[in-house]
């Protein structure tokens, strides 16, 4: 992350608090009038123990209350969390209402919620310990006007997921800024119905993840800095499996070139820095009107999964797969991990979009993919011809010759009626 980050932040964090030897209830008890933390009707005080009196009014609230917060940086020392339906928590605004996790003593979320109907807006959450918001079995929960955010360089040991809804229905993530996160940025797992949009993720991990999900629509968002931009993936041994159905479409996807920090062992630790899109194992996929640009391993990588597994009806492959009418520039120049053993084979760079070929796992029969590559002539394209797992570069037969496939039809529109 840009040096430049940390000292806006931490020239904020001065403006709010009043110093570096102020606690952030002292530094607001003593604001002027007119001042950043005066509060309005309605809102919950700043001042002495604001955080207890804020986790206090999450478990008083009565169903669709709404708590509001006021502006200011607000020191916490442990996790929120909310288990009430249908609650609004509502900042002043993003970097108006800072919850500062830094010296949090546990190593959990900062908050949780395990409730139906919920919104969470306008306000910031920084330098968790683990997650930054997570919401499990939470239907209908609208993440808007957010920020989650590690500050300083990446960082291994920096929260997994900065915004990390799992197991629900109809999830809008909107206007949502995540920065450092040690696995994916923006993540939806185990979940359907789901629309991520005009987010910005940016030196994460991984950007944007949707996993073992269906029926997601992922647009107009702004993805840069990361080690891989977007990720679709289906991963086995998991209480929900099969993703199908994502859209991925006019997203602006460039420049994902920062070094994989995630600790060894986690799934996206394998991501090569500099991929754009990666689908992994998934069904129904569509990627169309995106523009990528100086992404420096591929644009687009369309992969199976390639660890051993016991569940039987898992599939590994990625299968009925539409690539169309994107923007690629200046991209595969510098191929990264195992898709750079490839790169020799190629004359040292890779086409904008790589498959790795694979149709087959162990001693099953090859399965067509369905890989529809809708794109000019002038667009490249590899299959690098591995035929199964796992992968060993002599047996690679790249061809640039496209899949003769067909369109899979129209994904059905994702709705969501509690957000409209």
């Amino acid at each position: 992350m840009r040096i430049m980050i940390t000292a806006v932040a931490s020239a904020a964090l001065l403006a709010a608090c009043g110093g570096p030897e102020e606690s952030s209830s002292e530094a607001l008890e003593d604001t002027a009038p007119g001042e950043t933390s005066v509060t309005t009707p309605g809102t919950l005080e700043a001042g002495e123990d604001f955080p207890a009196r804020l986790q206090t009014a999450l478990i008083e609230a009565e169903e669709g209350a709404t708590i509001a917060l006021p502006a200011g940086t607000f020191r916490m020392s442990d996790g929120l969390s909310l288990d009430v339906d249908g609650v609004t928590i509502r900042g002043a605004g993003q970097g108006e209402t800072i919850l500062d996790f830094s010296g949090q003593r546990g190593s959990g979320e900062g908050l949780l919620v395990t409730s139906d109907d919920v919104t969470l807006e306008g306000f910031t959450i920084q330098e968790t310990k683990g997650d930054g918001i997570k919401s499990k079995d939470a239907d209908r929960i609208i993440y808007r006007d957010l920020t989650v955010e590690w500050l300083g360089e990446p960082d291994e040991e920096n929260g997994a997921y900065g915004v990390y809804p799992v197991e629900s229905t109809d999830v809008l993530v909107e206007r949502v800024t995540v920065r450092g996160a040690s696995d994916a940025g923006i993540y939806v797992g185990q979940s359907d119905n789901i629309i991520v949009r005009d987010s910005k993720a940016h030196y994460n991990v991984a950007g944007i993840e949707i996993e073992n999900s269906t029926n997601a629509e992922v647009y107009d968002n702004d993805v840069t800095d990361n080690a891989g931009g977007i990720l679709i993936f289906d991963l086995p041994d998991l209480p929900v499996m099969g993703g199908n159905s994502t859209r991925i479409y006019d997203n602006d996807i460039y420049e994902n070139n920062t070094r994989n920090f995630a600790p060894p062992g986690n799934i996206v630790a394998g991501v090569p820095s500099g991929t754009g899109v990666i689908i992994m194992a998934n069904d129904k996929v569509v990627v169309e009107k995106n523009t990528f640009r100086n992404n420096q391993t591929a644009q687009v990588a369309i992969i199976a999964y390639s660890e051993p597994f016991t569940d039987e009806d898992y599939n590994p492959l990625p299968r009925n797969i539409v690539i169309a009418d994107n923007s690629y520039e200046n991209g595969g120049y510098n191929p990264q991990g195992e898709l750079g053993a490839f790169a020799p084979l190629l004359g040292g760079n890779l086409p904008p979009i790589v498959w790795d070929g694979v149709t087959r796992w162990g001693e099953e029969e090859d399965t067509d993919v369905n890989l529809v590559i809708d794109e000019g002539e002038d667009i490249g394209f590899v299959n690098l011809g591995l035929g199964s797992y796992p992968i060993n570069v002599s047996n690679a037969a790249p061809s640039d010759q496209r899949p003769d496939s067909e369109p899979f039809g129209a994904l059905q529109p994702v709705k969501l009626a509690h957000a409209e």
